[in-house]
């Protein structure tokens, strides 16, 4: 058997190239819609990989839209996988939340709707059904039309028709729309950083709301509180022994903490000398005041994060 021409293997490679931009442009797209789906960076980030191999053996003179081809791929394998864990979350040790990224402000203004990809939005998309999930995200902050998305999750027009409709009642019933804007949110979050890191009591408990809830999620792996800690008085004290305790086996010398962007939000990192070992995300009111924190303390969630890992969600 021959080699292949030197004319036949540059057309291979030319088009290799060709197939390789045309994902790159969407891939960004892809892992927004995986990550929304999954609430998780790292099945994501398989989702978008998988989706990328199915693409490589596609013949794409038969694909009209690039776009909507790509995303029929990656919201499928992101339902698959969503099935496939549903078990184990249900059978998670304490409350389980989403898996923290890091994003940027440039991000974040560009985010067609930043509230869907907040820590507290995801929560509240992990108690959709797997379908309403993913026609949620594809329908409502990527706006594909119900015929798109019927095409993409293999479902009729009335049943995606139907499952939009569930999954946007079910949310506005759990996530009201009324919260501070983003200045108010990053100051609020500044001086909550510095009472916290300081041990105030007193300054924390002006920022809280009196029936603020503290979820945390250690995973099993690290304890953590396996029940959501309620009530102003609480929360503040559990937040000012911060620079009193050992945690997870970390002197409060050893740790530091700082402000970053997390989800789209203000959001806050403890680190030891060699690790992240917590992050902290707020839910605000409209009046600025925190509802609701979301701390994340799971070694395996956090390797994004302890990586350095900046996602630029769409």
């Amino acid at each position: 058997m021959t080699d292949p021409s030197p004319d036949i293997a540059q057309q291979e490679f030319g088009q290799r190239t060709l197939d390789q931009r045309a994902f790159d442009r969407h891939r960004n797209l892809l892992f927004s819609v995986a990550y929304r789906v999954l609430g998780s960076a790292a099945d994501a980030e398989d989702a978008v990989q998988d989706a990328w191999i199915k693409w490589s053996a596609t013949d794409r003179s038969q694909v009209a839209d690039p776009k909507a081809y790509l995303t029929r791929i990656v919201s499928n394998q992101a339902l698959e996988q969503l099935r496939s864990t549903r078990h184990k979350r249900e059978t998670y040790v304490g409350p389980w939340l989403p898996e923290p990224v890091l994003t940027t402000g440039d991000t974040a203004d560009a985010v067609t709707d930043a509230e869907s990809v907040s820590m507290a939005m995801l929560v509240v998309l992990e108690t959709l059904s797997p379908l309403e999930r993913a026609v949620f995200v594809l329908k409502d902050v990527f706006g594909f039309s119900h015929l798109e998305i019927a095409e993409m999750v293999e479902r009729s027009e009335a049943a995606v028709r139907q499952a939009a409709h569930r999954a946007r009642e079910h949310v506005r019933a759990r996530r009201p729309r009324f919260t501070a804007d983003r200045s108010r949110q990053r100051e609020v979050t500044e001086r909550f950083f510095a009472a916290a890191t300081g041990g105030d009591v007193s300054a924390l408990m002006e920022l809280l709301s009196p029936d603020v809830t503290l979820w945390t999620d250690g995973g099993g792996k690290v304890r953590q509180a396996l029940r959501p800690v309620v009530g102003a008085a609480t929360v503040a004290a559990w937040f000012a022994a911060i620079g009193t305790v050992t945690y997870q086996g970390v002197a409060p010398a050893d740790m530091t903490a700082e402000l970053v962007e997390i989800n789209g939000g203000p959001g806050m990192v403890f680190r030891a000398p060699d690790r992240v070992i917590a992050t902290v995300t707020f839910d605000f009111d409209a009046d600025g005041s925190i509802t609701a924190l979301h701390n994340v303390a799971n070694p395996d969630k956090l390797r994004a994060i302890g990586e350095g890992t900046t996602y630029a969600l769409c």
